[in-house]
């Protein structure tokens, strides 16, 4: 049987309208990342789309800081080790959690498309949800940051010089 990547997408939000394709997107987005980190066998991952005030208290409850932020990773796996769904045999990577508002008022700030932003914090969580971090900077950060552009350009949306953070 092939291996499979299944992506559970739900719109937890009312800000922001989701545009088409947007979901598809996430899915690519999914999809891009476990390939180019050669990840083998079928993979359950879950993307909720929230709004400031869901992600505030998340951040708040799970991470005791008191403020919203744009994207959250709840990884199921340590070392490279998943629990698995035992009706499919998928490893469940985790959840990703996006504020929608959050990432259309970024969209603004950095002056890139809403898409780009979606895009970015996708590949950015799920790079989290592989094991990768950034909290402590240096050379880590550095190769989560290549690992994101790479994935982003490989489906069309390369960082444009507009683009600083």
């Amino acid at each position: 049987m092939k291996d499979r990547i299944k992506v559970i997408i739900s719109d937890d939000q009312k800000e922001v309208k989701i545009p088409t394709g947007t979901r598809m997107l996430i899915r690519r987005c999914c999809n891009a990342v476990l390939q180019n980190e050669h990840f083998v066998g079928s993979a359950e991952i879950s993307v909720r789309f929230v709004d400031n005030a869901e992600i505030h208290r998340l951040n708040n409850e799970f991470r005791g800081i008191d403020k919203e932020t744009d994207v959250l990773s709840f990884p199921l796996g340590e070392n490279g080790k998943y629990d698995i769904n035992n009706d499919t045999g998928a490893q469940m990577l985790g959840d990703i959690v996006i504020s929608v508002e959050k990432a259309y008022a970024q969209s603004q700030e950095y002056g890139h498309t809403f898409q780009r932003e979606m895009a970015f914090l996708t590949v950015h969580s799920m790079l989290h949800l592989l094991g990768y971090d950034h909290v402590n900077g240096g050379l880590e950060a550095v190769r989560m940051r290549e690992k994101e552009e790479l994935v982003l350009t490989q489906i069309g949306l390369p960082r444009s010089n507009s683009y600083a953070e």
